[in-house]
Formats: structure tokens, sequence, C-alpha cells
């Protein structure tokens, strides 16, 4: 078949599916799960894919709500990634009920001329891109290490290509203290809110010194049971993003020195946990991105090519390792950003439900156009036998360690 043939019946088979992927979409929007619990979410999935000749397999990685569904047995792998967590107290509102949906419809579509194009399509199912990373996990275990280029759409108010996003690393900070009565015994006391605030002082003065491209912003969680009595126990969670991995382990150590400032000053005990994996920065590959754009543009979509920096993204991690696309696939928020409440109301309106079907046939079309273009499939599969040769078939011996975690 000539590419335009092929292109045509990628095509024709995502638009076959279009009621059962909106159907999909809607169904994940109406019921919103948190990172790792996301079962019904992952099952259906995995159904439909199921529905639609994929091998399944569950629970991959050691993580309950992953899955991989794979189809086709041609030497290039090209992966699709499907999100599907929630936010808390918000539901859809990063629109990952469109992000899984449209893969899903990219991973199917694609499926359908597997064999004449000779690839192997693999949909794999990321849990927790909202907290803990579950793209990082299954790196680890090994799912990405076949992988010739992976991709994604994130939905958005705008259709744009190529954006960077911004390395981001969690925590959560706990200070151990001990209790005493404020009014008759204050000095037998060790405050532990007195030490988180010394920490959080700490980190306030030091954003007068951090480049434009770094932030730290936290949450209290805990922080004593009643005024007249000492804090034995402090609990918050704080996050620092940064322009780069590089830029994030310098940020690191410098506010962990406040937190460590904080238990110095009160003489509390500190104990800090890393809170799901570090997220690498996002570097989309150029070439990719512009046959994805031509492909959007095709389907009618206005694509902004201009650099832009979002937020952060495990497929960051993904980005560094292997070829890899995140274009954001735009549709009416009615000036909503993501993570509101009203972002999450547009999730399952007509403007997002066309997101879903463009952004499947899109990418769907980005992988013929690779899988046809003699310079691309070479650069791709050669990628991939870098890898090997290299020492690095697991693609987790490649990811950088962070430096807390050593």
């Amino acid at each position: 078949m000539s590419t335009p043939d092929l292109r045509e019946t990628v095509r024709d088979c995502a638009e076959s599916w279009r009621d059962r992927l909106v159907e999909l979409s809607h169904r994940l929007h109406a019921e919103p799960e948190l990172a790792f619990e996301e079962h019904r979410s992952a099952a259906a999935i995995a159904e439909l894919a199921e529905s639609a000749g994929f091998a399944v397999e569950t629970g991959v990685g050691g993580l309950p709500t992953a899955f991989s569904a794979v189809r086709g047995s041609g030497e290039l792998v090209i992966a699709f990634c499907a999100e599907y967590d929630a936010l808390p107290g918000l539901g859809h509102a990063c629109g990952h009920n469109v992000n899984g949906a449209a893969a899903v419809g990219a991973a199917i579509a694609l499926g359908a001329v597997a064999d004449r194009l000779g690839v192997t399509v693999k949909l794999v199912g990321t849990p927790a891109e909202e907290d803990a990373g579950g793209k990082v996990y299954l790196i680890e275990a090994g799912l990405f290490d076949d992988v010739a280029a992976a991709m994604m759409v994130h939905a958005d108010a705008s259709d744009r290509v190529g954006s960077s996003s911004l390395a981001i690393g969690g925590w959560e900070i706990a200070y151990t203290g001990r209790a005493a009565h404020a009014a008759a015994a204050p000095w037998d006391g060790v405050n532990a809110l007195d030490a988180l605030t010394v920490a959080q002082t700490s980190i306030g003065l030091l954003r007068q010194q951090l480049p434009r491209d770094c932030m730290v912003h936290g949450i209290v969680t805990e922080g004593g049971s009643a005024p007249n009595v000492i804090p034995d126990r402090a609990v918050a969670r704080f996050e620092v993003r940064a322009a780069s991995l590089e830029r994030l382990r310098g940020l690191q150590a410098r506010v962990r020195a406040c937190f460590e400032a904080g238990a110095l000053a009160t003489g509390a005990e500190l104990r800090i946990e890393p809170r799901g994996k570090d997220f690498a920065d996002l570097r989309q590959d150029d070439g990719m991105s512009a046959i994805y754009a031509q492909a959007a543009e095709a389907l009618g979509r206005t694509v902004s090519r201009e650099p832009a920096v979002g937020g952060s993204t495990d497929m960051g991690n993904v980005s560094h390792l292997l070829p890899t696309i995140h274009p954001m696939i735009g549709y009416d928020t009615g000036g909503a950003s993501q993570h509101t409440v009203e972002f999450a109301a547009a999730g399952t309106t007509p403007g997002a439900d066309r997101a879903v079907l463009d952004g499947a046939i899109a990418m769907a079309w980005t992988a013929v156009g690779l899988a046809t273009d003699p310079v691309q499939r070479d650069r791709l599969l050669t990628g991939v036998r870098d890898r090997v040769s290299s020492g690095h078939a697991s693609l987790r011996t490649a990811v950088p360690v962070p430096w807390d975690r050593r």
C-alpha cells in the first residue's frame, strides 16, 4: 500500500472506533481515580485494546494499575503512552481522560496497518503521572527497552508542538519534636512546627537568589493538634522544579539545607523521604514533532510551533532515553487553565471529543510517517541497536540516580 492509502486506512479505522473512544473518555472522566488507584480506568482501557486484537498484560512493572498491550511483530516498536490518573478534589482537571482515550485510538488505528508497515504497536498504560511518576517505574522495569519511539498527546486549551517542561522532585518532610504544655512548661518541649517554620522562612529567603527557571512550592499537612500543646510532629509536602535534571540536583541540595536548618535551630529530628520518582525535563524530538504538526494541520487544526515551557511530566524521563513527542491538543476550555475545576468541566465537551479522535489520527499518521520514511526508520532502529551495543539493553541503567537516593 502507498503511504496515502495507509493513512486513509488508519483514519477510517480510527473513525470507526470514534463512539467507543469518546465513550471511554467520558467514562474515565465520570469515574476519576487517583495515582496508583486507577483500577477501573486501567481495566476499561485494557479491555478496549484487547477487543481490538491486542495482547494485553496487566500489572506490568510491579504496578497493579499499569499494563502493556501489543499488536504486530515488526522490528520497529512504536509506543503510545496512555495516562488516566486524576487530581485530588479536582477530577480530570489535567485532561487525562482525553490523553488516555487518544492513545488507545492511535494504537488501534496503527494496529490496523502494523503488519504492512513492519511495526509492533505497543500501548503502555502509565499510572500516577500526577504524583509518583508511573512512567519512570516502568522505565526501570524495562517496559521501554525495545521501544524505538514513544508518543502521547496532552489536553490543553490550544495545539502546540515542541514544548519543554521542568524537571521536578517531590519530598515528604517530617519533623519530630517533644510535646509539652504550651503555658505550664513550654521549655520542656521541642517544637516540630517551629522547625518547619524556620525551614519555610529559609526557603522564602532563598527564593530571592533562585534563577528564574527554578521554583519551590509546598503545603503543610500536619502541624499540631491543639494550640496549648507544643507540637511534637509537623509534616509537609514540597516540590522543587528546575529547567533540567542537572539544575534540579543543585536546587535540591540548597532546599534540603533549609530543612536541615529547621532541625538544627530547634533540636527536632528531620526525616526527608522522596515522594515517587524525579521527573526529567521534556526533550521533544524535532523530526517527530514536524511530522505530527503536519498531520494535525491536515486534520484542520492550528498548531503553534512557538517554544514554550509547561509544568512537569514523567514523559520527560522517556524523552531522555528515546525519541519522544508530547504535543498539546487543544479545545475550548472557556479560558481555564489546567488543574482547575473549569478545565475539568470542559473535558467532555464536543471539542474535547474531537481532540480524542484528532489526537489518535495525528499520532497514528506520525507513526506511519516514521515507518515509511527510510531515513526516519533507520534513525529509530539505529537508536535501539546503539542502546543494546553500548550495554544499555535495559534503559533503567541509563536513568540518572537522584543525588539523595544513591
